[in-house]
């Protein structure tokens, strides 16, 4: 019989996490609604944010990985938009593609040289409003000690209150396209393309 007793220190778990899934919202706390989105100071959701990049292999595939957990801030002005901020660090080293021998590849001097070039950075220098949901978003990065101006097409995704931190969180996804040999990693084109198609899922937490 002891063996269908439940332990006393699992009925209290049970107990307390009734009470968590009580306590869970009934509907998601994002709204896509921009007039809810007060502005200020942000900092990166690191848990939230990566870039997808993707590339054509040899004509026969369109392969991607990730990077993700990066750093940084964004100032979003609500009243001019233009004059909105954002710079964002990666650590290289957090680059996935599902291949490890691909990855560890990756890291070499062929690609991304990480020993010495560990981060790439985004800073904005202007934002360009389109509608009340989208922005072209121009900015320096720098990638493999190189830095080359970039365009994003970047399209508001949601915003409300994080039901962990009460702050206000905001979400965008933006869309753009590098060439790495600008960037010094043009190893092994045409077989690997030299155009990355990138997709940036960011989220910020209000400071």
């Amino acid at each position: 019989m002891r063996k269908f007793l439940i332990p006393a220190a699992a009925l209290i778990a049970l107990a307390g996490g009734s009470a968590l899934v009580a306590q869970m919202p009934t509907a998601a706390p994002g709204t896509k609604d921009p007039a809810k989105v007060t502005g200020g100071t942000y900092k990166v959701d690191g848990g939230h944010t990566q870039v997808v990049f993707a590339w054509d292999h040899m004509g026969f595939t369109n392969n991607a990985g990730t990077i993700a957990e990066p750093t940084g801030t964004l100032t979003l002005d609500k009243a001019n938009p233009a004059n909105s901020k954002v710079s964002v660090t990666f650590q290289i080293a957090n680059l996935r593609t599902g291949v490890a021998k691909l990855d560890e590849h990756l890291m070499k001097p062929d690609f991304f040289d990480v020993a010495k070039f560990p981060t790439a950075t985004f800073v904005s220098t202007g934002v360009k409003p389109d509608g009340a949901t989208g922005a072209e978003i121009t900015g320096n990065l720098t990638l493999h000690g190189v830095t080359k101006p970039v365009t994003l097409d970047t399209q508001f995704y949601g915003v409300g209150p994080s039901p962990m931190s009460k702050k206000e969180n905001i979400g965008f996804v933006a869309t753009g396209t590098i060439k790495r040999s600008d960037f010094g990693m043009g190893y092994a084109v045409p077989l690997v393309s030299d155009a990355i198609e990138l997709k940036i899922i960011a989220g910020f937490e209000q400071q």
